[in-house]
């Protein structure tokens, strides 16, 4: 009998997803007004915001889901998807604006898998990073779609060859001495980047992202860092070789949640490409130079996977309730991977936070750092480790903790001023702050009219 009536409920859950969701290509003014829906709908755990404007005035809109929209609470990691980069490649948009849609009626449902996943993860949902692009494309007829209509923005620049390449540096300093991360924007940058990758970095930023992907179409597959090889081309030979990050093994986990929870993107076979387990490293399968991929890893704390999500860039609609429900569980599965790992808070003797605090890893080249509010996190894959947590100023304090597959770990560090250099660390004070205490409770929610937030000019 228990059996029956979970069929039914799943039964009912498919149908009641399927009615709510409107299955149809989102013109700008059709994506705006799905956005502001969702957040009238479900007012208290959404905020809508602009990151910026494209080059043609299209706001750059984000709608963030939280039990404490527009707020960073200690201690919980920020999540972000971003689609919609190259205009023409469109599922991306279609299933974040599904994907906000299902995750407010799920929650005013009481579903409690995605009741928590809200309550512990702050998501921003930034369904498209080229909206200008996008109106080319759709303006196509669809029995003859060009392949490259759209792809660029109002510039005809394509914005996943937009960002700085902070790849060469890296390289250079593999084989000279230096970092392979958080590495520094030239002082030319801003000069260099179109209007909406200015955008999406400053909105990087403004955020200490843990975990993203960014969502493509014309292959199916998860492809993971690094995009750029390291060998270079020889004439016209290209060499298809691995060239792995030192997170490769976590990559390769991160890539997989998705894969095989996706409909049929595990099998490999598709669009004429053969990607075993349905992943691939991104310089294996071809080089990619100044991609936002390799950006967000060498950068950023963020680790961040490019989902290439269909063989039509531009599907037909009647396809799209079918790619929904081939990506609505991996979307949720790949969103629950931030919690891995381990976080903790970084302090100082006197209990003040420390941020851009060093957090190391022993075997594990490649560092993240403690964010405004001392907090951080580093996913990782169950094990032991010998963690370190560096400031300057500070003595080093080395801790031993075992992660296990069950959510994350919590290591604070507090550390001891160094007798060596009495120079102050730096210290964040909680006045003015818009963060909360490390322990949640429950509290009235602010009127719906306060929720909403358009940051962007």
């Amino acid at each position: 009998m228990s059996q029956w009536l979970w069929l039914l409920g799943k039964i009912l859950l498919l149908t009641r997803v399927a009615a709510s969701v409107n299955f149809f290509h989102h013109r700008y003014e059709d994506l705006v007004q799905a956005l502001f829906d969702v957040q009238g709908a479900c007012p208290y755990v959404t905020r809508l915001y602009s990151i910026g404007r494209s080059i043609q005035g299209r706001h750059l809109y984000v709608l963030e889901f939280s039990d404490y929209p527009g707020i960073h609470e200690p201690m919980e990691p920020e999540f972000k998807y971003v689609a919609n980069m190259h205009g023409n490649e469109v599922l991306g948009r279609e299933l974040l604006i599904q994907l906000a849609e299902f995750l407010c009626e799920e929650y005013r449902h009481g579903n409690q898998r995605i009741t928590q996943l809200i309550h512990d993860t702050r998501i921003h949902l930034l369904p498209s990073m080229n909206p200008d692009g996008y109106e080319v494309a759709a303006a196509q007829s669809q029995g003859v779609l060009g392949y490259l209509t759209g792809r660029n923005n109002a510039n005809g620049v394509d914005l996943n060859r937009n960002f700085p390449d902070l790849n060469t540096i890296m390289y250079y300093n593999e084989k000279h001495g230096g970092p392979n991360h958080h590495i520094p924007l030239p002082d030319n940058w801003r000069s260099q980047v179109e209007p909406e990758t200015l955008a999406v970095i400053q909105w990087m930023k403004s955020y200490n992202f843990v975990l993203s992907a960014n969502l493509h179409g014309g292959a199916v597959v998860a492809n993971y860092p690094y995009d750029k090889a390291q060998v270079q081309r020889s004439r016209n030979y290209w060499p298809r070789m691995e060239t792995p990050t030192p997170d490769d093994t976590l990559f390769q986990k991160l890539a997989k949640a998705y894969s095989y929870a996706h409909g049929w993107m595990h099998q490999g076979f598709s669009c004429g490409d053969i990607f075993p387990g349905g992943i691939t490293n991104g310089a294996s399968w071809y080089s990619l130079s100044k991609g936002m991929q390799d950006f967000n890893y060498i950068h950023t704390n963020c680790f961040e996977i490019t989902l290439e999500l269909s063989c039509n860039k531009f599907p037909p609609q009647e396809e799209l309730e079918r790619e929904w429900l081939a990506n609505r569980e991996a979307l949720v599965t790949y969103l629950e991977e931030i919690h891995q790992g381990i976080k903790g808070l970084v302090l100082d003797e006197n209990n003040n936070k420390l941020a851009g605090a060093a957090i190391s890893v022993q075997g594990i080249g490649h560092d993240v750092t403690s964010g405004e509010h001392g907090d951080y996190f580093r996913l990782l894959l169950p094990g032991t480790y010998d963690v370190t947590a560096s400031a300057d100023g500070y003595q080093p304090q080395t801790v031993m903790v075992t992660v296990g597959p069950a959510g994350p770990s919590v290591v604070n560090f507090q550390l001891r001023e160094s007798t060596a250099d009495h120079t102050p660390g730096p210290k964040i004070s909680d006045k003015g702050s818009h963060s909360k205490g490390l322990h949640k409770k429950v509290v009235p929610r602010a009127a719906p009219e306060d929720r909403t937030q358009l940051d962007g000019s």
